[in-house]
């Protein structure tokens, strides 16, 4: 793999009007937009929840909450809001396994002024008692009352990360856990912002209608934090996975099952092979989209939920987004079938669909005419991933994360012409399984579905109206499709113990 953290300088020539902005250094992305009335900013670290010390899981996200939740040294938080309103602008933060990045946009006519908001936000920190306890108060509201009883889509992708990374430093969520963010002090935050948030850990990135002189005021401001680089953090490898897993999250009042099911891969961005799953995995199930096969087979066949879903890298708050979201760069991906929540009584039909849908696909492979439409969908759809300077900007930076000398989705585009499907049937047996995997089921009566996984029991369903006789033949095969799942390896825990200790 070509991750790799030491810093150059990137000039997207030729992707935009304009370039050729001169070398400002190792720590700046550029991606001057002639004509773009705005101006994007990314402040990317280095730093994300696979720096949080054991026992201070949330620590990260907590730092960065309250850095733009918070007061700096000239201005209350209700201060900074006030002045942040009359230009239309905020300043956010988002925390991932390996990064975290300030972003922005400010119309050009208002530069001066946000600029300078969102450089005292991230350099001038005040970091206050009250602040914080807010902010903390926050993030323990987040885990205990939303995540577990009102996201359960994201409650399932979520464990199935810690499920599948136990024991590696990505092995808990962003936002930590209930007792070690309980355990968490203000002291905790400042030392972390001061071995984290430095010169070196950074790199700014800019986007749209800035000039030269501007660029390097930004990378003068920016070189008064604090010197010296943190020690990295060893790469998180999981356990190989041998059979089927299975994690149950009791929630007695769920009035449908949410699935998800996965298991790690050894291919990023900028891997051939990489680009070979992604064409197929576009087959399988992209993101809301009904192209999609398992949508078709699960949800325009059957009506059985609203999407089924399949991803070969991180793909966070799938519940509000079309399109994946920049930043959440990680070394080490996962595959993933997302199944949304479907009526409990046909849980066990729509999981073996799906398998038996990923089974058929790695064994079969790709057909000529869906290689072939696919690829023909996906050259005009990866135009929408990054239709903004702000989102290029954020895939410049993933760029730059996984050491690609090209732009990703140039790069993308490139190897929808050369790919074959040979490669793309021989990537899918290389990198993908059926049988080897962990899943993560949010329902009722877990030791129902316990029983059924464990007896291989057949999990025929009905319809309320009449479907073609080819439907019900299918539904014979999936009803009893084999399910090998020993009891050792099915853990049930109520959903308020869940992200608890």
């Amino acid at each position: 793999m070509k991750t790799r953290f030491t810093v150059v300088v990137l000039l997207l020539v030729g992707l935009v009007a304009g370039c050729g902005q001169g070398d400002l250094g190792e720590h700046m992305v550029l991606l001057p937009v002639d004509g773009d009335p705005t101006v994007s900013f990314r402040v990317l670290f280095n730093v994300g929840s696979q720096n949080d010390p054991p026992g201070k899981e949330g620590l990260a996200a907590l730092t960065a909450s309250l850095i733009t939740e918070g007061s700096t040294k000239a201005h209350s938080y209700e201060e900074m809001l006030a002045l942040l309103y009359p230009i239309a602008a905020d300043i956010s933060d988002q925390v991932d396994k390996e990064m975290t990045v300030f972003f922005g946009r400010t119309h050009i006519d208002n530069l001066d002024e946000y600029y300078a908001l969102l450089k005292e936000v991230l350099l001038q920190p005040a970091f206050t008692e009250e602040d914080f306890e807010r902010v903390k108060t926050d993030r323990l509201n987040y885990i205990q009352t939303t995540l577990r009883y009102s996201q359960d889509e994201e409650l399932g992708k979520e464990t199935l990360y810690e499920f599948i990374f136990a024991g590696t430093p990505y092995g808990h969520i962003e936002e930590g856990h209930v007792k070690s963010l309980q355990s968490i002090t203000l002291e905790d935050v400042i030392e972390f912002y001061n071995n984290h948030y430095t010169w070196e850990n950074v790199i700014v990135g800019l986007g749209g209608g800035f000039d030269n002189k501007f660029a390097k005021s930004v990378k003068k401001d920016f070189e008064r934090l604090q010197k010296g680089k943190a020690a990295q953090v060893a790469g998180s490898k999981p356990k190989r996975i041998k059979g089927t897993h299975v994690y149950i999250i009791e929630k007695d009042d769920a009035t449908a099952t949410a699935i998800s099911f996965g298991f790690p891969v050894d291919v990023v961005r900028g891997d051939r092979d990489y680009y070979a799953l992604a064409l197929a995995t576009s087959w399988l199930g992209e993101h809301r989209n009904s192209f999609s096969h398992l949508y078709e087979v699960i949800r325009e066949k059957r009506g059985l939920n609203y999407g089924d879903y399949a991803y070969i890298e991180h793909f966070p708050g799938g519940h509000r987004r079309q399109f994946p979201p920049e930043n959440v760069a990680r070394r080490q991906q996962i595959f993933q079938i997302w199944i949304r929540p479907v009526p409990n009584e046909t849980r066990l039909f729509a999981f073996r669909a799906a398998v038996r849908e990923l089974e058929a696909l790695i064994q079969d492979g790709m057909s000529e005419a869906d290689f072939e439409l696919t690829k023909k969908f996906l050259k005009g759809y990866i135009l929408h991933y990054a239709p903004t300077t702000d989102a290029k900007l954020g895939y410049a930076l993933d760029d730059r994360f996984y050491g690609n000398e090209h732009e990703h989705w140039s790069t993308y585009a490139k190897m929808l012409d050369e790919l074959t499907r040979e490669e793309v049937n021989a990537a899918l047996k290389k990198y993908l399984t059926f049988s080897d995997f962990k899943v993560v089921f949010i329902t009722p009566d877990a030791e129902g579905l316990k029983k059924a996984l464990v007896n291989n029991e057949p999990s025929p369903i009905s319809y309320q109206s009449e479907k073609p006789d080819e439907i019900y033949k299918e539904d014979e095969r999936i009803s009893t499709y084999p399910l090998e799942v020993k009891p050792e390896n099915i853990t049930i825990v109520e959903v308020d113990e869940v992200f608890e200790g």
